[in-house]
């Protein structure tokens, strides 16, 4: 709840209009928007820095079209996230200004850009193979959601570490870094005994059959002897770009010397 709301509540407390109960019980639904197919965080962007996100799968058209259109009357950027292609060809039809990305299936709506509006941060991701493009992808997408100034280098691996090297002056200015690697996962600890910002390695399920569906890469980013580099779920493109975007919006509030500020 913002200072606002509060004030109004009571004030409204004060002048009998509503009794000690009405009070306790309109400031524990403040913040939530019930639309019967969901109970919408709306508060969310307050304490947490971004609204909340929509996960598609298993939802039907209807159910994600009232989420959106709840979410843009709160004044949100929309992201949805593993859309499939048919999801998207209806929603778009219904929210013709949305960006639908096939290869990282997300969806994204955004509210008109203010005057003021910058980038908050930079976050780069990087793709071992171009069989990772679907998870780099929707890092991306996310991140760029938060807001970052986003730089992609793919197909980076290590079976060609002469490739990395190319491309370092890309990482060098970033406020996180986002990989994504499959097979052994080596991509990230490569990556972070260069750099001095956090690393999130993101393991995908590509690989062979001892890979297990990305286990292996999982199970090697966790033991990475590169101090700077954390580790998300397999395939979690959404959770690698959120942290980054979260991490380079924080750094780009440090450097203009207003960390402190609200979201």
């Amino acid at each position: 709840m913002n200072a606002q709301s509060l004030q109004e509540l009571a004030a409204r407390l004060l002048a009998g209009e509503l009794s000690a109960a009405e009070f306790a019980g309109e400031i524990q639904r403040t913040g939530i928007a019930d639309i019967g197919v969901a109970q919408i965080d709306t508060d969310r962007r307050r304490r947490c820095g971004f609204p909340e996100v929509i996960f598609s799968q298993g939802k039907t058209v209807e159910a994600i079209a009232k989420i959106i259109e709840a979410q843009l009357e709160q004044g949100a950027d929309v992201l949805a996230t593993r859309m499939s292609p048919e999801q998207a060809a209806e929603l778009l039809s219904q929210f013709p200004s949305a960006d639908y990305n096939p290869i990282g299936r997300t969806f994204r709506v955004s509210q008109p850009a203010s005057d003021d509006s910058v980038a908050v941060g930079r976050v780069t991701i990087v793709t071992a193979g171009t069989s990772d493009l679907p998870v780099a992808e929707e890092a991306r997408e996310t991140a760029l959601w938060t807001g970052a100034e986003v730089n992609f280098v793919q197909d980076v691996g290590v079976a060609g570490p002469h490739r990395l090297a190319a491309n370092l002056h890309l990482l060098t200015d970033a406020d996180a870094i986002v990989v994504v690697a499959g097979m052994e996962g080596a991509l990230p600890s490569v990556v972070g005994g260069h750099v001095s910002c956090p690393v999130i390695g993101v393991p995908t399920s590509i690989g062979y059959g001892a890979a297990f569906a990305g286990l292996a890469a999982l199970l090697g980013m966790l033991n990475s002897c590169a101090s700077n580099v954390t580790v998300v779920n397999i395939d979690a493109g959404f959770k690698g770009g959120y942290v980054a975007g979260l991490i380079a919006r924080n750094a780009a509030r440090a450097r203009r010397g207003d960390f402190h500020a609200s979201p």
